[in-house]
């Protein structure tokens, strides 16, 4: 059974912990992959859907901004400029407050830009809502619908 897959790029081991623990929490069942630097992101979106057990490419993409190797932006920016992963759901997660930050993401195409929550609960109940959302409510292109079964 194939289920919505998102592609989790995160190098803080805390917080991938903490949202896989949101997704195994919620009811909606998806497959995350996690990518832990930029570098390492680009590498896994440049793979086949073989590579992912036919989970591929991701249903969305949640990005960190302060990631090794590549920046979040440059992942954001590489993700943009091909063809096969334009389209895609991004969703930047960050610390970052910085108004200039966030209006670069917009600019380069980020579809959301969310500051992480300091507060565990809160934490755990954005990253439930934005699986709900990106993967249960948001109706993706035409194109880029997968089969969910």
């Amino acid at each position: 059974m194939k289920h919505p897959t998102i592609l989790l790029i995160e190098d803080n081991p805390d917080d991938v912990e903490l949202t896989l623990r949101a997704f195994r929490e919620q009811t909606l069942e998806v497959h995350v992959e996690v990518a832990r630097d930029g570098a390492e992101a680009i590498e896994c979106l440049a793979a086949d859907s073989a590579t992912h057990d036919g989970q591929w490419p991701p249903h969305v993409i949640l990005l960190d901004l302060n990631l090794p190797k590549l920046s979040g932006i440059e992942v954001l920016r590489h993700i943009r400029s091909h063809t096969e992963t334009q389209r895609l759901p991004v969703i930047v997660l960050t610390t970052s407050n910085d108004a200039q930050e966030r209006s670069r993401c917009y600019e380069i195409g980020a579809s959301s830009f969310i500051r992480k929550p300091v507060a565990y609960e809160r934490f755990m109940e954005v990253i439930k809502q934005l699986g709900i959302y990106w993967t249960d409510i948001n109706m993706p292109p035409p194109h880029a619908e997968r089969p969910y079964a």
